[in-house]
């Protein structure tokens, strides 16, 4: 049996703020460093093998925290960064929809066209279940924790569920320093959890 457990990322002031943050280093603010750290040793309970984590500074911040209570030591990815939203990094819904209604309510209807200056979520999802298809390769029989993003985690999840880029919005946001599970076994993939966050209580 193969085990990957997807963690977000914990808390920064633009999570709180609701602004797109996609490529841009927001760090963790003092709630997501106390989320990673009460994350990290949930983890520790869990007998982990491996450890992956987003090159971004917000995933590597929470996988440190997962370091610190497990010895392990995280291999960075850049395929698991989240979704690249060009012009509207650091904006909110309310800028967005100000700036370009047209494009505001294709992007609440689920139009895979992305972001202007970004990455489309076809791209976004190509690229996360690639990254997460060289883990499963890696640790096989094993377990492996995957810090990533919110768009990763809909996006792998949405491939194992068998939804397009197009049918995103039927997967809820993770929250932050969620847990989400897939197993492997005897070769297919499932949804085992889904935005665990019971070690946060």
């Amino acid at each position: 049996m193969t085990t990957i457990l997807l963690a977000r990322h914990g808390e920064t002031d633009w999570n709180r703020d609701g602004r797109w943050q996609g490529h841009l280093d927001a760090p963790l603010n003092a709630v997501g460093l106390a989320q990673a750290a009460v994350l990290g040793a949930h983890v520790a309970t869990l007998a982990v093998d491996a450890l992956y984590s987003s090159d971004l500074a917000r995933a590597r911040q929470t996988a440190a925290a997962i370091t610190a209570a497990t010895g392990l030591t995280a291999v960075e990815d850049a395929d698991l960064r989240e979704v690249d939203v060009g012009v509207w990094a650091g904006c909110n819904r309310e800028q967005a929809r100000a700036s370009d209604p047209a494009w505001y309510q294709r992007w609440l209807e689920g139009a895979v066209e992305g972001y202007r200056g970004g990455e489309t979520y076809v791209q976004l999802q190509e690229r996360s279940v690639r990254a997460f298809e060289r883990v499963v390769a890696a640790c096989q029989g094993q377990t492996a924790v995957i810090v990533c993003h919110g768009g990763n985690i809909r996006a792998i999840v949405s491939e194992i569920v068998g939804l397009g880029a197009d049918q995103r919005w039927r997967v809820a946001g993770a929250r932050n320093c969620s847990l989400t599970a897939i197993e492997q076994e005897r070769g297919r993939l499932r949804l085992l959890t889904f935005n665990e966050t019971g070690h946060l209580d």
